[in-house]
């Protein structure tokens, strides 16, 4: 595999510069292996088009999303105290994160904690991009190819981000087919609220075997997600159905990423 090059806050600093953006990685992107190939293909994509940018490396902790979600502002506030500083103290002006609950958490709940930035997450920043002439996108690689997108939760309906993922898709000259509960309307993958670290409660069907099942009623060659949870649950619920051969879940950054031939 090949190497990629990042470079840190603390590098930026020692130079005397400021990156334009500075990516939040997140937990998932960190450490799941899954999610993992995500943060690789945002990366691949920004270091193509020669974006200066920069991560918090070892610096970087969790948001502290998961602690709050599941009742512990105690240690959600401590989390978040601790990212405050760091942000604080490289002047930190702009953040972009492929994670809708970093997103989210940055965006809304900072702020209260003394943590002003601007907050994208990756779908708005690339979609930034393209509007600025700085990525170009060849959608040949999906011409044909039916593409249905499940909108994550903390985008959608918690931050009205509903737009910058499809035009996204478009740019793909895919066929974007809408599940039935999209947008306002859109279902929960079932991973939420802390929910994806615990066993689900007992019931006659789990969420994201239901979500997934809509997503494959659209026959689609492609579930387009912008969530590392997301997903998780939507390609567990792939399996299941024992569709994974025909059907393949991806994030938006690779679906560019590809789109690219990076």
């Amino acid at each position: 595999m090949s190497t990629l090059t990042v470079k840190t806050m603390a590098q930026y600093m020692a130079e005397g510069k400021q990156p334009e953006v500075l990516f939040w990685v997140g937990c998932a992107g960190s450490f799941d292996d899954r999610a993992k190939k995500i943060t690789r293909a945002f990366v691949k994509i920004l270091n193509n088009i020669g974006v200066e940018y920069a991560v918090l490396g070892t610096e970087e902790s969790c948001t502290g999303d998961p602690a709050k979600r599941a009742g512990n502002e105690f240690v959600f506030q401590m989390q978040a105290m601790m990212n405050i500083e760091v942000l604080n103290a490289y002047e930190v002006k702009k953040i972009v994160t492929t994670c809708p609950h970093c997103f989210n958490t940055l965006k809304n709940e900072y702020p209260n904690l003394g943590g002003e930035y601007e907050v994208l997450h990756h779908s708005q920043y690339l979609q930034q991009l393209i509007k600025d002439e700085r990525l170009t996108i060849e959608g040949n690689t999906f011409k044909g190819r039916r593409i249905t997108f499940h909108d994550p939760c903390y985008l959608g309906r918690g931050n009205d981000v509903y737009e910058a993922p499809r035009a996204l898709i478009e740019k793909l000259d895919a066929e974007l087919v809408e599940m039935k509960r999209c947008r306002t309307r859109g279902l929960c993958c079932g991973a939420g609220g802390a929910q994806m670290f615990k066993e689900a409660e007992k019931g006659d069907k789990e969420i994201n075997i239901e979500r997934t099942e809509e997503a494959l009623g659209q026959q689609p060659d492609i579930i387009a997600t912008g969530c590392p949870f997301c997903n998780t649950m939507m390609t567990d619920g792939v399996k299941h159905f024992e569709k994974e051969s025909t059907v393949v879940v991806k994030d938006l950054a690779e679906l560019i990423m590809e789109a690219k031939d990076l």
